[in-house]
């Protein structure tokens, strides 16, 4: 066990530290880890460096190892850049309660994430060996009170009007137009159909990738005849690898389809069109439950029955978006 390099380390400190690390090894323990325990208790970490940590040892759990930058957008929008610099060690439940009350009422969704992100951090450090109160959080939320916060629905069109506006979507032209009949045949989310891309559609199957869904998981979409001939239309007019391009060959905007029915006077908006074909389903179909999660993306088994049943339900969810075609394309006259 190396002691220090003469002359730094005198002759006499040299004896005094021999013999710390004799009296070490008679209490049973190994000097040279006790000294590496010390030396990492006696750094100090920041807030931000306790946050990358914690993010870089749970980027295996997130979907596209969190690139996306949502699992640390709360973090660095609302807490890095105010008490980014704090020794993590000194986060305590006053410290986040001034940070987070300003946004606790007026941003809660945003404020609760950034509170949840804390908590995981300060075990992330606790985990390191530094003494952090792990209540922090807990004692924060006590502070700050319940929340004032009303759940608001993406508004929705009524399913009995859908077949009119889809018929009168079929009198307009433009790339929006288009992407929105088929958000509305697939019931895929906004960012699955401004991201389609002609290779993920084979026969009448379109298929996403785990790293193209919401729960990371593959999704196979059955597509109508109907929404096949909006994929011929868009094999036609395109020049590049995307459904739904614009006009310099990238993705359609992501507030394309949502500004079209805003200009015209809808207040649904495109993903609302899931709730409209969930409710649909729910009061014109006798569809098992199973087949009509599935049929939203959603993944309805649990780990222990995903590793008996491994279908994914295609053929009845393709039967049921055909229904779900054949009514949207049977407008009331």
């Amino acid at each position: 066990m190396g002691l220090g390099a003469w002359p730094g380390v005198s002759i006499a400190e040299a004896r005094e530290r021999a013999a710390e690390a004799r009296k070490t090894v008679r209490d049973g323990l190994d000097p040279i880890i006790q000294r590496e325990k010390d030396r990492a208790t006696a750094r100090r970490l920041t807030l931000t460096q306790a946050i990358d940590g914690c993010f870089d040892a749970r980027k295996a759990e997130l979907k596209g190892d969190g690139e996306a930058g949502r699992w640390m957008s709360p973090l660095t929008t609302h807490v890095i850049p105010k008490i980014g610099t704090y020794p993590v060690e000194d986060i305590d439940q006053h410290i986040l309660k001034n940070l987070l009350e300003p946004i606790w009422h007026t941003k809660p969704e945003a404020s609760s994430k950034a509170l949840n992100r804390l908590n995981l951090t300060l075990k992330h450090a606790a985990a390191l060996g530094l003494d952090v109160d792990l209540q922090a959080t807990m004692k924060a939320r006590a502070l700050l009170g319940k929340q004032r916060h009303k759940v608001t629905h993406i508004p929705s069109m009524p399913y009995a009007e859908a077949p009119n506006f889809y018929q009168w979507l079929k009198s307009k032209e433009g790339v929006a137009v288009r992407a929105l009949r088929f958000l509305m045949l697939t019931v895929a989310r906004t960012t699955e159909i401004r991201l389609a891309r002609f290779d993920e559609i084979e026969g009448d199957v379109w298929t996403l990738t785990p790293e193209r869904t919401k729960t990371g998981q593959p999704h196979r979409i059955p597509l109508s005849p109907e929404a096949l001939e909006i994929v011929e239309e868009a094999r036609k007019k395109a020049d590049c690898e995307y459904l739904f391009a614009s006009h310099r060959g990238n993705p359609m905007s992501d507030a394309a389809m949502s500004s079209f029915m805003r200009r015209e006077g809808y207040d649904a908006r495109p993903h609302g069109f899931r709730a409209t074909f969930r409710t649909w389903v729910e009061e014109e179909t006798d569809t098992l439950y199973e087949v009509k999660e599935s049929a939203l993306g959603h993944q309805v088994d649990g780990e222990v029955v995903r590793a008996y049943q491994r279908s994914d339900r295609l053929s009845k969810r393709a039967d049921l978006m055909w229904k779900w075609a054949d009514f949207l394309t049977a407008a009331k006259r």
